[in-house]
C-alpha cells in the first residue's frame, strides 16, 4: 500500500472513529495526531535507511507542530488514531497494532538504558485512555483497555481492561470479535466496589445491632417482670 493509500486509509479512520470529524478537509487541516502519523511514516522510512539524524530532526519537527512525540523507531500499525494527541510519546522500541486508539497524554515509555527491546508492545484494537502510561518492555493484548491515568507495568491479557497505579486487571472478557470499545470512560472502579463492600457490611452489622438490642430488651423486660411478681408474692399479707 502507497503513502497516499495509508493517508487516505488514515482519514477514512479518523472520520469513523471521531464523532466530531465532520468533514475531509477539516480532517486534513485540523487533526494534529493525524499530522504526527505522517510525519512519523517519514521519519520511519529514513531511520530505516540508517538516516538517524534527519529522522530526528523531522520528528523533532512534527513535535513542534503537533504536541505529539514519536521515535523514529517505532512501529505503528494501520488505522490507528490518535484522539487531540497533545502530551503523547511514544519510544524508540514501542510497537503499536492496528486499529489502536490513543487519547491525549499517553506514555509509551522505557525503563531501562540498554540498548535492547525496552518500550510496550501494543496489540490490535487497543483503546488507551488519556494521561495513562505504559512503561518498559510489556505487552498489551488484542482489545484492551487501559483507563485514564493508569500505569502498566506487567503484561495485560487479551481482552482486559486495566485501572489504578499500578494498574490491575478489574474485568477480562473473551474475545469473539476484534473492535474497538470507545466506552473507555466506563471503567469498573475496584475502590468504588469495596466502599459499597463495605458499606453493605455495616448496614448487615446494624441490622444485627437492632435485633439483638430488640431481643435483649425483650428478656429484660420478662425477668423484670417475674422479678416483680415474685416480689409482690412475697409481700406480707396485711
Amino acid at each position: 500500500m502507497g503513502f497516499l493509500d495509508r493517508m487516505k486509509e488514515d482519514i477514512k479512520s479518523a472520520l469513523l472513529n471521531d464523532p466530531a470529524a465532520k468533514n475531509t478537509l477539516e480532517i486534513v487541516l485540523c487533526y494534529p495526531g493525524l499530522h504526527a502519523l505522517w510525519f512519523h511514516r517519514v521519519s520511519h522510512f529514513l531511520y530505516a535507511k540508517k538516516m538517524y539524524t534527519i529522522a530526528r530532526v523531522i520528528s523533532h519537527i512534527a513535535r513542534f507542530l503537533t504536541g505529539v512525540e514519536i521515535h523514529p523507531g517505532a512501529k505503528i500499525g494501520r488505522r490507528v488514531f490518535i484522539d487531540h494527541g497533545m502530551g503523547i510519546v511514544i519510544g524508540e522500541t514501542a510497537e503499536i497494532g492496528d486499529d489502536t486508539l490513543l487519547y491525549k497524554g499517553v506514555v509509551l515509555g522505557g525503563t531501562s538504558l540498554k540498548k535492547q527491546k525496552r518500550h510496550p508492545t501494543i496489540g490490535k484494537n487497543v483503546v488507551i485512555g488519556s494521561n495513562a502510561c505504559i512503561l518498559g518492555p510489556v505487552s498489551v493484548g488484542d482489545g484492551a483497555k487501559i483507563g485514564s491515568g493508569s500505569v502498566v507495568v506487567k503484561d495485560v491479557p487479551s481482552g482486559a481492561t486495566v485501572v489504578g497505579v499500578p494498574g490491575k486487571v478489574v474485568e477480562k472478557k473473551v474475545l469473539k470479535k476484534l473492535a474497538l470499545n470507545f466506552e473507555h470512560g466506563n471503567l469498573p472502579d475496584p475502590i468504588a466496589d469495596v466502599v459499597k463492600i463495605m458499606l453493605k457490611m455495616q448496614h448487615e452489622l446494624e441490622q444485627r445491632l437492632k435485633t439483638l438490642e430488640k431481643e435483649h430488651d425483650i428478656k429484660a423486660r420478662a425477668i423484670f417482670h417475674d422479678y416483680e411478681e415474685k416480689a409482690q408474692e412475697e409481700l406480707p399479707e396485711q
